[in-house]
């Protein structure tokens, strides 16, 4: 069991390092605050459980698509710049988000974390299944080839060729007709949603979340498991 419990965590690191890996490939960014979108898909599953009346079922999709749609908006402005610059600003935005949940003690847990109440059962299946290193061994390790897959599937789509030829050479891209900004603030969303899947399968596996899963240190991690990887 406790060999499955850390092939599991290290599971839903690995969905944050493809999340990370998948920016660099497609765009050439180097992000190094990709534990936000990590993070918030954890809290926004514990947040939205404890302060509304959702099901579940409603709670999972949102925690996803929510810190993508902050990713896109992000995007917008940060992908404008390049390299470092860009590196620093996705690590300043992340350092907001990180010191907002710490302060925040009375939404969010602040330092001591957020204990997630999960209900008996979800999608028809009893919550116990995602608690158990073995069961969720298997979930995880099946997310995660299947996000894999649809990578593999945009890489080669119309939309991966276009990001691969902004990568290379922007200004010629621009100058066959092609609008650039858009695209690439999209990769930056499709990233943050990977990561925030990677986020919503640790808490559903803990029942808890804290702040370490915001800060730094574990966007350096995963960049270091993207580049290993």
């Amino acid at each position: 069991p406790v060999t499955l419990s850390l092939a599991t965590q290290g599971l839903t690191n690995a969905i944050l390092a493809t999340s990370v890996g998948f920016l660099i490939r497609q765009s050439g960014f180097v992000s190094f605050g990709h534990a936000t979108f990590f993070g918030m898909g954890a809290y926004a599953t514990g947040l939205l459980l404890k302060h509304t009346g959702l099901a579940l079922e409603v709670i999972l999709p949102l925690a996803i698509a929510l810190p993508a749609a902050l990713a896109f908006v992000v995007g917008l402005v940060v992908v404008r710049v390049s390299g470092v610059a860009f590196s620093m600003l996705t690590l300043a935005v992340a350092q907001v988000f990180y010191e907002i949940v710490v302060k925040w003690r009375d939404f969010a847990g602040g330092d001591d974390g957020l204990s997630v109440a999960l209900p008996p059962r979800v999608f028809g299946l009893p919550t116990t299944l995602f608690q158990e290193p073995g069961d969720m061994f298997r979930i995880v390790w099946v997310t995660l080839v299947v996000i894999l897959f649809l990578l593999f599937l945009l890489a080669r789509s119309r939309f991966g060729r276009l990001c691969f030829a902004i990568k290379d050479n922007e200004e010629r891209a621009r100058f066959i007709g092609y609008r650039t900004l858009m695209p690439r603030a999209l990769v930056f969303a499709i990233s943050a949603a990977i990561g925030s899947i990677g986020g919503v399968l640790f808490v559903l596996y803990n029942g808890f979340v804290s702040p370490d899963v915001l800060h730094w240190t574990m966007s350096g991690s995963a960049l270091v498991m993207a580049i290993i990887g």
